[in-house]
């Protein structure tokens, strides 16, 4: 009897899961039979709607079908593209590696370098860097070294690149922030008595990024850090640099306070410690009354 009902109980879950099976919709590829040019306008159409997910998908099948031919490298480039607007960036950058890699004589190549550029610098942004300002120079430099990399190439590369333009006005940028970057994390030394580290950072900063407006802030750093070690000449020439360089400089005539209103952005004079003959220190901002 036992055999007769496990016999049974087989076929009946047999038939139960064949059943099964046609209640559910198979995952069928809407793109069976479509030729390479239908695949790439129907992704095309759709990243130029907004709809970057169908785009990516759309893309990733032409790729995957078709991998020879241009519409296949054009679906790799507006496919990083397509990944870079859904904020998939991590996609995006390995889709752009991918193409230089693979397709490194390619009349858009530049365009590959430009993007991965753009990428790696509006990433680091952040979410909400367009509304809150949030400085590039308080971030980790990790992607703006990766930016600062992929423009310089460009230019490099393809000096007469419609993009190369925009490339080098952008790696003027990050080379203010990278320099910018590297002034707060002296001052974060400073503050916690680190002074030589924060001497080091300091002279780095004015050292890699030469003529660039945070060699004030960085002098400034330097100097005090050689005060509090005790190194006389140093600072005195460090000084004197800093005040025949910036004669005007808030940190000899005196530091502004900050509106009371203006509580977003950055402020490099936050936390200074600016002695006796730096000018007054700091005020609070208006909400810290502890």
């Amino acid at each position: 009897m036992s055999v007769l009902v496990r016999t049974i109980a087989t076929v009946l879950a047999a038939a139960f899961l064949a059943a099964g099976c046609s209640l559910f919709p198979s995952d069928k590829d809407e793109t069976a039979g479509w030729t390479p040019e239908r695949i790439y306008k129907s992704a095309h159409d759709a990243m130029i709607e907004g709809n970057y997910t169908r785009a990516v998908k759309l893309f990733e099948s032409l790729e995957a079908r078709f991998p020879y031919g241009r519409y296949a490298q054009q679906a790799m480039l507006e496919g990083a593209y397509a990944n870079y607007r859904a904020n998939e960036t991590a996609a995006a950058i390995s889709a752009l590696d991918r193409f230089i890699r693979t397709y490194p004589n390619h009349p858009n190549v530049d365009y590959a370098y430009y993007l991965k550029g753009i990428v790696n610098f509006r990433e680091d942004q952040g979410m909400f860097g367009y509304v809150y300002e949030f400085e590039l120079s308080e971030r980790d430099p990790k992607l703006m070294k990766d930016a600062f990399a992929a423009f310089k190439e460009l230019v490099a590369k393809f000096p007469d690149s419609r993009y190369a333009e925009d490339a080098k006005q952008r790696l003027v940028y990050l080379t203010n922030a990278l320099s910018m970057y590297e002034v707060h994390v002296a001052r974060y030394y400073y503050n916690r008595g680190a002074y030589v580290a924060a001497a080091g950072r300091a002279q780095q900063s004015l050292v890699n990024y030469p003529r660039t407006p945070a060699n004030e802030h960085a002098l400034d750093v330097l100097w005090r850090s050689y005060d509090k070690l005790g190194l006389v000449q140093l600072r005195d020439d460090t000084k004197a640099i800093l005040a025949r360089t910036y004669p005007q400089s808030p940190y000899l005539v005196g530091i502004p306070t900050k509106p009371w209103y203006k509580f977003w952005g950055s402020d490099i004079y936050s936390g200074v410690d600016t002695g006796t003959d730096a000018g007054a220190e700091v005020a609070k901002p208006w909400w810290k009354w502890w």
